[in-house]
């Protein structure tokens, strides 16, 4: 094969072709491509990707008893069966932000100025004062979640969720390559944390330390006193804390939801919430992140990183943005405690029902829109675990429940409240006949019985 290479001569008598001899064959083809083949593979990313509920979901036999209308208690999304509407308040805030049109162009990737300092004078409080620049606005609480994990960790790092928990923690965590420890909270003690389990999975890998109050699934809201003690955990060990608390606000009378962050003298949190659940309109995609940082331990590199993260995306939507100054503070306090007070009743006719049937031990709620359910699976041998259980409850009685290990809980079912009062009372009865068709006592048991 020639090259030719093109020669300049130096005395200016024009160019010089000369041909040169290679013994390297080349075929003509491949100077076209390096590519002689289509090879388009997942990036490792997406193959990391797992949510632990569609995994278990999906790998169910879901067949409802056709003579059974079906009852999904399984969708965190109180908006499903149509019960529960946001305010109108909520609706006319948003029809009169799309009819200024000033809304229908981009906004700043973190959010309106304006509207950032609405959500600010809204949560501030004189022991964690917030304005403008501490808010981020989202589109969801879950992409709040998102943004905060990846600005405080590395691939590599730890963070620490609880167990049973929310999976989406875990979803972004191990997609990004950082490593979950799950630490444990207690049935016995209405879901508080087993904080000396918690201390224990601390090392110098851990980057975070996740906090969900009120909790999914749980509905278990912390006392003040407990919150103190998680904020002494992570105070001697220099973690800080990212705050799930999409559903504050959303607890029982009697019980009383504290923010963390006015408990906080040092230890800095980045508190996540959003509009979805206290405002009923998931689907809206509105959520925040509050900086705290009050010691200035973030100081201005954890603000520069949410920044640059958040325009991975171009924002949350722009309509939204602005209609939120009237539905933060418009939305009248009867819509809020019209909320509350159906959630309690229907968690309270839940509890009721299912305490009484033998072999389950639900645990009572004090806020969000869950109740967890505990199966002695023992009296239950035709079921080796919780997900065999809540399968055979679809085929048998058209009841869908979640089962807890989609929250790393085995042995426990996830029962969502927000469903219409009738259709909770007939769920708890075709439950309660489930369980009595299934129900074995074990051998001991009958040796009572019979005497």
């Amino acid at each position: 094969m020639h090259i030719f290479t093109y020669l300049s001569d130096p005395h200016g008598n024009g160019v010089h072709h000369v041909s040169v001899r290679t013994h390297v064959n080349v075929d003509p083809a491949k100077l076209k491509s390096l590519r002689q083949r289509w090879s388009v593979k997942p990036s490792e990313m997406s193959k990391k990707t797992l949510n632990p509920i569609r995994a278990i979901v999906d790998g169910m036999k879901l067949t409802p008893n056709p003579e059974k209308p079906m009852i999904a208690l399984s969708i965190g999304d109180p908006t499903v069966f149509g019960n529960l509407p946001t305010d109108d308040t909520v609706l006319q805030a948003m029809k009169e932000a799309i009819d200024s049109h000033k809304y229908n162009g981009y906004a700043p990737s973190v959010g309106y100025q304006k509207s950032r300092e609405v959500v600010a004078d809204f949560y501030s409080c004189p022991e964690a004062p917030l304005d403008g620049k501490d808010v981020i606005l989202t589109s969801g609480c879950s992409q709040a979640i998102e943004l905060a994990i990846s600005v405080l960790c590395n691939p590599g790092d730890n963070i620490l969720v609880p167990r049973p928990g929310f999976s989406l923690y875990k979803t972004l965590a191990v997609s990004m390559g950082i490593q979950v420890k799950h630490y444990n909270l207690l049935p016995e003690k209405s879901w508080e944390i087993d904080l000396q389990h918690l201390e224990s999975l601390i090392d110098d890998k851990t980057a975070c330390l996740i906090v969900n109050n009120p909790s999914n699934p749980c509905g278990s809201v912390f006392s003040r006193e407990h919150l103190h003690k998680i904020l002494s955990v992570a105070s001697r060990n220099c973690i800080p804390i990212l705050a799930d608390e999409i559903y504050g606000d959303m607890v029982f009378p009697g019980c009383d939801f504290q923010p963390l962050a006015p408990l906080s003298s040092d230890v800095p949190i980045l508190s996540c919430g959003g509009l979805a659940k206290r405002w009923l309109v998931p689907g809206w995609r509105m959520g925040w992140i509050l900086i705290h940082d009050r010691n200035d331990i973030f100081g201005t590199a954890i603000r520069e990183g949410l920044v640059k993260l958040s325009q991975r995306i171009l924002g949350p939507c722009t309509v939204v943005q602005g209609a939120l100054e009237s539905i933060l503070n418009d939305t009248p306090p009867e819509f809020y405690q019209g909320t509350i007070s159906f959630l309690k009743s229907n968690s309270e006719i839940c509890y009721s029902e299912l305490s009484t049937v033998p072999g389950l031990n639900p645990v009572m709620p004090s806020g969000a829109m869950y109740i967890m359910v505990g199966i002695e699976m023992e009296h239950f041998p035709d079921f080796q675990n919780d997900v065999e259980f809540t399968e055979r409850l679809v085929t048998e009685q058209s009841v869908f429940c979640l089962p807890a290990t989609a929250f790393e809980y085995p042995n426990f079912f996830r029962i969502v409240v927000t469903v219409p009062e009738e259709m909770m009372i007939e769920a708890c009865i075709r439950i309660r006949e489930f369980c009595a068709r299934h129900y074995r006592p074990r051998s001991q048991d009958s040796h009572e019985l019979d005497q």
